[in-house]
């Protein structure tokens, strides 16, 4: 049986934790050896992209402590920023007091556009369209006899008049379209090209571009927490003695720190990058399309017009504190990399997920903790006490420590709070010498 609370994990060694991670997942040996090597082979890449010339590897840290819709779930992420795993993890800690994260999903439904030109009457040819909705939506469900059989195909047909262009007035068709435990694209722009000449013929306008669309705001997923005000409260170290936060005064600080994001899009842009932290780094280790989902996530905070925070926090009448998150999740279990990645598969299988909702629901959760994270840190001892220190074993490295030096390097230059490549290059000098 799956369990995400591992005690300790941070500090074993690598293979003490390979070992753990054996003991608390369903993964066989083959299968966590895909994160050994890192799984792909420069054969098997040839096949994937072009002009191949070897791999690009990215850490992959495993986030503990998840409970998603009241099951454990150990999360993989690849990400090359220090303290995201460790983040996510503890804000998932916290919020298994109050419960863990509960999320749905809507249905997986994709859009795919049409861009109608050259029509002489828009409103006309627009009513046209609505007239042959049925045969049209009929052409586009028996492309794909695989994914029908699954319950997915078309489920609806919108059309927009733009008036006001660069070229002037076109159509723009909207095909609603269920992919099921796919990302879609291929999906959905195959039903595209297949519906142009019906298109066509009914307004008797050129279709242009015939694409899906990365804003997937019919492919919703939403998580929420509740994290119990008492389990806010902390204590931490500084050159000045012990600095004490009540539960309150962080519950507070968060509170308004997303106040900064949801009035503000330059703090918005910070905001949300730090959600995409913990969201990129679990599409990317399952072998998704982080870009769509980047794009995707963006445009849903603009949708009002300003763009704004992707999540909200406030507390409820008890105090604690509550946070949301509500973002298109566009992601898939079958086709692309997710089935040709050994890694990915492996990570897919260990968070025991049987459909893209449920991995939708589980990526979304880790946005939301790690949102918190970085909400939690500013708004009490600064985002960079924690960050820099991790980051200064990168420059340590950079510097040409090794071994225990890198150590020793990064602690003097976190104690100077002075983390920079020519000074770590001074220490590990003295040391040396």
């Amino acid at each position: 049986m799956t369990t995400s609370r591992i005690s300790g994990f941070y500090n074993m060694t690598l293979e003490e934790r390979r070992a753990k991670l054996a003991d608390a997942s369903p993964l066989t040996p083959p299968e966590l050896a895909a994160w050994t090597s890192g799984g792909l082979s420069a054969e098997a890449a040839d096949h994937m992209i072009e002009n191949v010339v070897g791999l690009h590897s990215l850490p992959l840290g495993i986030a503990l402590n998840f409970m998603v819709n009241g099951r454990d779930v150990l999360v993989p992420m690849a990400i090359e920023e220090p303290s995201v795993v460790a983040g996510a993890s503890f804000m998932a800690k916290l919020a298994r007091a109050g419960g863990g994260f509960t999320a749905t999903t809507t249905e997986p439904h994709m859009i795919g556009q049409m861009q109608v030109i050259n029509v002489v009457n828009l409103y006309e040819a627009k009513l046209k369209l609505y007239e042959h909705k049925a045969e049209l939506l009929a052409e586009a469900d028996s492309i794909d006899p695989v994914l029908k059989k699954f319950g997915g195909g078309a489920r609806d047909l919108e059309v927009r008049v733009i008036e006001d262009s660069p070229i002037g007035g076109f159509l723009v068709v909207h095909l609603i379209y269920d992919v099921r435990d796919a990302m879609g694209a291929n999906a959905v722009n195959t039903a595209c090209e297949r519906l142009a000449p019906k298109v066509e013929a009914i307004t008797g306008g050129k279709v242009h571009l015939r694409i899906l669309s990365n804003l997937a705001d019919r492919r919703l997923a939403r998580a929420r927490c509740t994290i119990p005000v008492k389990e806010l409260a902390f204590e931490t170290t500084t050159q000045d003695g012990i600095l004490r936060y009540s539960g309150e005064e962080v519950r507070d600080g968060i509170i308004a720190a997303y106040a900064f994001a949801a009035a503000d899009p330059y703090r918005a842009a910070t905001h949300n990058k730090g959600i995409m932290n913990g969201v990129d780094a679990v599409v990317i280790a399952t072998g998704n399309d982080w870009r769509a989902i980047e794009a995707g996530a963006h445009a849903y905070a603009a949708r009002s017009g300003r763009y704004t925070s992707l999540s909200t926090w406030g507390k409820d009448a008890d105090g604690n504190l509550v946070g949301t998150l509500e973002m298109p999740m566009a992601v898939g279990i079958v086709g692309g990399a997710t089935k040709v990645h050994p890694a990915a598969q492996a990570a897919v299988k260990l968070m025991g997920v049987k459909t893209a909702s449920e991995l939708a629901e589980i990526i979304v959760s880790v946005g939301l903790a790690q949102n918190l994270a970085a909400l939690r840190a500013l708004a009490t001892e600064g985002i960079q006490r924690g960050h820099m220190s991790l980051h200064a074993r990168q420059v340590a490295i950079a510097a040409g420590a090794s071994g225990e030096l890198i150590e020793k390097v990064a602690s003097q230059m976190v104690a100077e709070k002075v983390v920079r490549i020519d000074r770590a290059e001074e220490i590990l000098k003295e040391l040396q010498a």
